[in-house]
């Protein structure tokens, strides 16, 4: 037995004839910092065996524009020396087909041997191979490439391998070139690992009923992490199709995206089974998905043509039957809905204890984080029922927006992501309608990403990148929400129609293939065209590119004149620090008059082109009647108006506040409270909106009402004065309803009257706070009934409650086998004020062989926030989420609050620092702060005096 010690790793190799079995132990702290890297090193560990040897790194020459290899040795040269077009794989090879064999050992030493063939298209002529490749070893000797002959194969001699880990790219140099037009056929062994990394190919473990621990092996490789389980063209255009074969030991199960074809035994291993799975349809490397457990399964039978399955650990198998409901019915409505019939045999769905994502979309076989997924009836919330059924919508949206059509590259990952996310609202809406969700969606997902996007660091929808890190950064709330929420604006502005017929040609036309959004626009505007819902002459490829191709959006102003009867409407950027640009939108308007005040007009009235910084409106009613412009917020621009109308719309919500749309009631609130924020509107007339509050009980209203406010508290930190105008707002509410839970209440009415709990309890009402804590003392006595206390509750318990009440509470969190209920705990155990709890709960939450698993963990940081974890934060950044670096960006976003601007900056400005992975999220950081400190010189006493004007003084 031989020993290398390597910063921190421990790496021992034990001989073996038939595996070379090496064991890697990383001596480190948790949060990411398992620094696993060990197939880099096992180069080195294993270089000696037979028919095994380094592979050298390559540089790049370059012969006649294309990128070509050569070889060097020992070359280190770094990224950013490099072009980063060179990230790219060349163009000169296609991949046909995979036949892939893995045998992962989940229950010894968590290696994997593997095996792989590539058969390629030869589309410019080569004479190398260049595949990506990421800790792997490679069996060189076994490595063999075939010219596939018409009477008989050919063996095209390989003159040597490389390894270029800058690249992540496998490179197989030839002796001869390769004949364009011609087929060819790769195959070489190779070694990988079963990291706990939460990407490519990983193991997850769960403890079982008798306290056993188990293992299961899973993937994960959205975006770029297929080459860490197999060499590979990985990169989402190059589709192929796939065999799948899994060794297994016979006491477990094997899932892939296929239907499962043959099962026989491994040959000189009593005890194990190779699974082959049929082959695949046309599909990209990222959605390849293996699963290896001891889970069962529940499965549904409604709809005629598709095996549905939901596998969960048995003993969570009976919270699986809601999404076995769910799913079939979802699926049905996107096959109506888009005129595509889903084109697999069965759809498994299966709940991982391990996941750093929320779920994925993987064909055939899509993978879930337990907590979200596993539904208790009888126990879950419906904030948790309603993630479960919007994240199921998702991912089988995704069927249609990324595996059967899937974005060329990843700078329009849009396409997937935002389709899938206003999909999931239509399924969800389909599903449970009483949700209401395409009205919540204005208030919880466009007012959300509005913040965002007024920021200058926000960034467009469709946006270059080329490096893994820039690729991870992407999949944020600008991709998904803002994504959804444009295309909700297009759908109105087409109408629905017009809307699905544009997309079951761009499904049906490009099925299998890669796509851009401009072929988007072609569809559409056919459909369009056809239908006669744009202006003559206009594509809406020149409508949408305006919102894809450049950040943020507009606030558009209405300045009526004197008479009321005709509007100047003028558009600009709308930006928090606002900052002169040069941006144009083709901007849908659409408005209604007091007199008429019909809010389901959503189709453009009248187009603002992109060309035109202002527009002349006329037949608008008299002075004394309102306007209202973006009917439903179905456009994503903010609106302004001049003093006269905004008084004559909070004079209309005093007198009769429903005489107005929910939605734009919280369009209004949310509008003027950040018009004013950005210097565009007076905060006099901003808070005036406020006045009629306490007669609203709907939830939109006061969801966007309470956000507002909160921005101001978190920014001027004390701030008595707003604090009692905030409890005499929501006191009306709290004392018609606050604790009065119904079973029939609507869903609405459930998440309002959770809104208003949470705020008087957090506003310290004495009344709140002590029923509050009386509920949690009666859910002490009753733990089993946890459906009763709503979070709320639970977190007003341990702010006020004592360490026995922390430590309880805690307990749950261990004994409950609900996933769901899980997250619910954590946060509530982040609501303790006791400094040295807070201080042993972090340290919990850090702690490698704790009980929190790691895909909780950046959300509980966040929880915790303060000093506290700021300094955990910075001492350990670079170390901390290695698999996923975002998730340091998120924690930083979430906590900047608590801390000083200038402890930020100087954090953020030490060369040590890696901001790799958060290069967007830093600028927002940066920014956010900046704003803060500039709203707090400019508006704190502007509001604090209209607060003293109004009865409330600090």
């Amino acid at each position: 037995m031989t020993f290398f010690f390597f910063t921190g790793i421990r790496i021992s190799f034990l001989g073996s004839s038939d595996m070379g079995i090496v064991s890697v132990q990383v001596v480190l702290r948790r949060v990411g910092m398992k620094m696993i890297a060990p197939l880099l090193l096992f180069c080195h560990v294993i270089s000696g065996l037979p028919g095994e040897h380094d592979i050298a790194t390559p540089s790049w020459t370059s012969t006649d524009g294309q990128p070509s290899l050569v070889h060097t040795e020992a070359s280190s040269v770094s990224l950013n020396e490099r072009e980063t077009s060179n990230l790219r794989l060349p163009r000169s090879l296609k991949p046909l087909h995979y036949s892939l064999r893995l045998q992962p050992f989940i229950n010894g030493n968590f290696s994997i041997l593997g095996y792989v063939e590539v058969e390629m298209e030869v589309l410019e002529p080569t004479s190398n191979i260049t595949l990506h490749m990421a800790d792997i070893i490679t069996k060189n000797d076994t490595a063999k490439l075939l010219a596939l002959e018409e009477e008989a194969n050919r063996e095209v001699m390989i003159r040597s391998q490389q390894y270029d880990p800058a690249r992540q790219f496998y490179v197989v140099h030839l002796s001869e070139f390769l004949q364009k037009g011609r087929t060819y056929l790769l195959s070489v062994e190779y070694r990988a690992y079963l990291s706990d990394q939460l990407r490519g190919f990983y193991r997850s473990t769960y403890t079982d009923v008798d306290g056993s621990k188990r293992n299961l092996a899973t993937t994960h490789f959205q975006p770029t992490d297929a080459r860490r389980a197999f060499p590979c063209f990985d990169e989402p255009a190059l589709k192929a199709t796939f065999e799948v074969h899994l060794a297994r030991e016979t006491w477990m199960t094997s899932l892939s995206n296929m239907p499962l074809a043959e099962t026989r035994p491994v040959e000189g291993q009593e005890g194990w089974v190779w699974d082959r799975f049929e082959r695949s349809v046309p599909m990209s490397t990222y959605l390849v998905a293996f699963v290896v457990s001891d889970f069962v399964f529940v499965k549904s039978t409604e709809h005629d043509r598709v095996l549905f399955r939901v596998w969960a650990r048995r003993q969570a198998i009976d919270a699986a039957h809601s999404a076995r409901e769910v799913g079939p019915k979802v699926m049905r409505f996107f096959e109506e809905f888009l005129g595509t019939s889903y084109p697999l045999a069965k759809q498994d769905m299966i709940a991982v204890p391990d996941f750093s994502a929320g779920a994925m979309e993987n064909w055939g076989l899509m993978t879930y984080r337990e907590s979200i997924l596993l539904d208790d009836p009888n126990t879950s919330t419906l904030g948790e029922k309603a993630v479960m059924v919007q994240t199921i919508s998702h991912e089988l949206a995704h069927n249609w927006f990324g595996n059967l059509v899937t974005a060329a590259w990843w700078n329009d990952i849009w396409l997937n992501e935002g389709f899938a996310t206003y999909m999931a609202f239509l399924g969800t809406d389909f599903a449970e309608p009483t949700w209401k969700v395409m009205e919540t969606t204005v208030i919880e997902n466009l007012q959300k990403v509005f913040q965002l996007d007024s920021l200058q660091s926000s960034h467009r929808m469709s946006i270059p990148v080329s490096h893994s890190d820039e690729i991870d950064e992407i999949f944020d709330m600008i991709t998904y929400t803002k994504g959804a929420m444009i295309i909700r604006m297009m759908e109105h502005y087409l109408d629905k129609a017009t809307f699905q017929k544009g997309l079951s040609s761009y499904l049906n036309s490009l099925k299998y293939e890669s796509a851009t959004q401009n072929d988007l626009w072609e569809h559409l505007s056919v459909a369009a065209s056809e239908g006669g819902t744009l202006p003559e002459g206009v594509t809406v490829k020149d409508i949408m590119d305006a919102w894809t191709l450049q950040a943020g959006y507009p606030v558009v102003h209405v300045m009526r004149t004197s008479d009321g009867s005709s509007a100047t409407v003028t558009k600009k950027r709308f930006l928090i620090e606002d900052i002169n640009g040069d941006y144009g939108w083709w901007v849908p308007l659409t408005c209604t008059t007091q007199s008429e005040a019909n809010f389901n007009q959503t189709r453009a009235v009248v187009w603002m082109k992109d060309s035109e910084a202002q527009i002349r409106l006329s037949s608008l009613p008299p002075k004394d009647q309102w306007v209202i412009f973006n009917l439903q917020q179905t456009g994503y621009y903010r609106v302004n108006y001049d003093d006269h109308n905004w008084g004559l719309l909070i004079q209309q919500l005093k007198d009769d506040h429903k005489a107005i749309h929910p939605i734009n009631r919280a369009q209004i609130i949310d509008d003027a409270m950040n018009l004013a924020r950005a210097g565009q509107l007076s905060y006099g007339i901003a808070l005036g909106v406020f006045a009629y509050l306490r007669n609203e009980t709907e939830y939109l209203p006061w969801t966007a009402a309470v956000r507002n406010l909160n921005f101001m508290l978190k920014a001027s930190n004390e701030f008595d004065a707003l604090k009692d105008f905030m409890s005499d707002l929501v006191l009306p509410l709290y004392e018609a309803f606050a604790f009065d839970d119904g079973d029939g209440d609507s869903p609405l009415e459930k998440k309002n009257r959770e809104i208003v709990r949470k705020w008087a309890c957090g506003l310290g009402n004495k009344d709140c706070m002590d029923k509050a804590l009386t509920l949690f003392r009666q859910w002490m006595l009753n733990p089993d009934n946890f459906s009763t206390i709503p979070p709320s509750v639970l977190c007003n318990g341990i702010k006020k409650g004592d360490e026995a009440a922390w430590n309880f509470t805690w307990r749950q969190y261990l004994k409950t086998d609900v996933a769901s209920q899980k997250p619910i705990f954590l946060r509530a155990l982040a609501c303790t004020t006791d400094s040295l709890i807070r201080s042993r709960f972090l340290h919990m939450v850090v702690d490698e062989d704790g009980d929190i698993r790691q895909h909780d963990v950046w959300k509980v940081l966040s929880a915790i926030g303060g000093s506290l974890t700021w300094n955990y934060l910075t001492l350990h950044w670079n170390d901390m989420f290695t698999y996923k670096k975002s998730y340091r960006g998120e924690v930083m976003k979430a906590i900047i609050s608590d801390v000083a601007p200038e402890q930020v900056e100087q954090f953020l400005s030490n060369k040590t620092t890696d901001m790799s992975g958060n290069h967007l999220a830093i600028q927002q950081v940066r920014e956010t702060i900046r704003s803060n400190i500039a709203w707090k010189e400019s508006y704190y006493e502007v509001v604090a005096r209209w607060l003293k004007d109004n009865g409330y003084s600090s």
